[in-house]
């Protein structure tokens, strides 16, 4: 979709952190309802977020799209030290920085996430009681379920990095790292078959980016999981389902769907990577876009 609605640099802090960050903003008078968008593993903000925001603003909802500490234009180091504790704290901050803005209406704020990011909106969500509404798209919500789909030799490949990184970092000499995707049978976190050129399809030309993370994150990240805390989210929560996903058994997504209060699973013939692309974004976009304005309500 062309960039045709403005989108205005709006840094915040968090815990210390400046992360960049974008807001979009639809046309006419606030204060308007909002959504954070929170994107996925080692992905940044020039990796397919202008879609969403363009297609969001031009439906009546501002969002605010970030990077991560320690990712793209963000500060903080290590880089590409990825916590996904830090990360949900970025979330809070994001969701503080976009209710504060004079043409946001704090009452009408929700979070939406894709990937990895999806497992990172449930735990904020879970926390919280000012989420308005929640949409996650093939969210990758159970570290040890991807683990499991990723295989026992890609994870005893990687064993001498992460051991490695965790001396190197008890003894503060800088991290090892390792490829976030590559190809099967390869020296990567990340080696199912399509995940290398899925991650690829999503960096438009002109963009970097950088795959690798630090190896023993990459541990942390597959005993990670938000299933348990799906129960404690309160609102309203889409979860947009890939058939065919592949990083991770798509049950445990239904399965978030099904243990929220307010669940509601929307299933599509889709890998991991097909939902950012034609002909099906228009189609999941269009599902996304009627559930936020609902509960966003978002009037004519």
């Amino acid at each position: 979709m062309p960039a045709t609605i403005p989108t205005e640099r709006v840094d915040f802090h968090s815990r210390g952190i400046r992360c960049a960050a974008w807001l979009t903003l639809p046309a006419g008078e606030g204060p308007h309802p909002a959504v954070v968008l929170v994107h996925g593993l080692g992905a940044t903000h020039d990796m397919m977020l202008a879609q969403y925001e363009q297609h969001f603003a031009a439906a009546g909802i501002a969002t605010l799209a970030f990077d991560y500490r320690n990712t793209g234009d963000s500060d903080g180091q290590p880089r590409q030290h990825i916590s996904t504790r830090e990360q949900c704290r970025d979330v809070d901050a994001a969701m503080a920085r976009l209710a504060g803005h004079p043409d946001i209406d704090r009452g009408r704020v929700g979070l939406w996430g894709t990937s990895l990011g999806g497992m990172n909106v449930i735990r904020v969500a879970a926390v919280r009681d000012d989420v308005a509404v929640a949409v996650v798209q093939c969210p990758i919500v159970h570290g040890p379920g991807a683990a499991r789909r990723l295989g026992v030799l890609a994870s005893l490949r990687l064993a001498p990095a992460i051991a490695a990184d965790l001396v190197r970092r008890a003894t503060r000499r800088g991290r090892r790292y390792v490829p976030i995707t590559g190809p099967p049978g390869g020296f990567a976190m990340i080696t199912v078959a399509g995940a290398e050129a899925g991650w690829n399809s999503t960096v438009p030309p002109g963009v970097r980016f950088d795959n690798r993370i630090a190896a023993s994150d990459a541990l942390a990240m597959v005993t990670t999981s938000a299933i348990r805390q799906a129960r404690n989210v309160n609102a309203p929560l889409l979860v947009c389902v890939c058939d065919r996903e592949n990083l991770m058994d798509p049950r445990y997504a239904a399965l978030v769907a099904q243990r929220a209060p307010r669940g509601v699973a929307r299933h599509y013939d889709s890998d991991h990577f097909d939902i950012y692309h034609p002909p099906l974004v228009g189609r999941v976009l269009a599902d996304q876009t009627a559930f936020l304005k609902e509960y966003l309500d978002v009037r004519a």
